[in-house]
């Protein structure tokens, strides 16, 4: 009987962690697809001279690109939470630290996703659009986005992958290459966002953030086809339920 329910139990550990596997692919997925698309619909409008304006004969588009940065904060936050419970079991603070980290950057985003609204409303106040006396305000609004976007964003995200291929790694949760991978693009993608937030400017800098892009893109599908690696735990640690799908 004991053989008969741990055997159970096993193989619904098992499933239980090709399901988490599968849900941190689609976010993975997810939130790649969202930040680029929504990022792009917004940027377009807000790169127009008289952007006020801009933004409200493009409301559509400026609603569809707010709506898709907070798609790319929920699926932030579900990565976390969906792999905390494997987190925890290599690192437990190392684990509460990276969901706390990238809740701050999930934060982060939704206040610069919200902007775009601000200057929608702007607009739409009576006797505003085409008003050249509310650009300054307007542009103080882009700048404090752009702020938001590319230092601050990056500082999270970059401390939130530092501590994410930290635990992939010493959990041996996937293959050495994809954690390696991992950690020299987030290297990459810091230096180039700290680089220019200083006025330095890098010539091709959008090359230096292709790697983690690649990155969580081939991650996103490695984990919804291949799963997690079943790889023992360091010494002293239990070894979750983990397989190959």
């Amino acid at each position: 009987v004991r053989l008969a329910l741990d055997l159970a139990r096993s193989v619904a550990m098992e499933y239980r962690d090709i399901k988490r596997a599968r849900v941190v692919g689609v976010f993975f997925l997810l939130a790649m697809v969202a930040s680029l698309w929504g990022g792009g619909l917004i940027e377009t409008i807000l790169a127009e001279t008289d952007f006020i304006t801009a933004a409200s004969a493009e409301n559509t588009t400026l609603f569809a690109g707010v709506l898709l940065e907070l798609v790319n904060c929920i699926a932030v936050i579900g990565i976390a939470v969906a792999l905390f419970p494997l987190f925890r079991q290599v690192d437990e603070s190392l684990g509460l630290g990276y969901v706390a980290v990238r809740g701050v950057e999930a934060t982060i985003l939704t206040m610069a996703a919200l902007v775009p609204l601000t200057l929608l409303g702007l607009s739409e106040t009576a006797g505003v659009a085409g008003d050249p006396t509310w650009l300054p305000l307007g542009r103080t609004l882009i700048i404090g986005r752009g702020f938001l976007t590319s230092l601050l964003t990056t500082t999270f995200f970059s401390l939130g992958a530092a501590l994410f291929y930290t635990l992939l790694h010493r959990g041996r949760l996937l293959p050495r290459f994809i954690t390696i991978w991992g950690f020299v693009a987030t290297i990459l993608i810091f230096g180039w966002n700290l680089l220019e937030s200083f006025g330095v400017s890098v010539p091709a800098g959008m090359l230096l953030a292709l790697p983690i892009i690649l990155n969580e893109v081939f991650l996103g599908f490695w984990l919804i086809i291949k799963g997690f690696s079943a790889r023992e735990m360091p010494a002293g640690k239990p070894r979750p339920a983990l397989q190959n799908v």
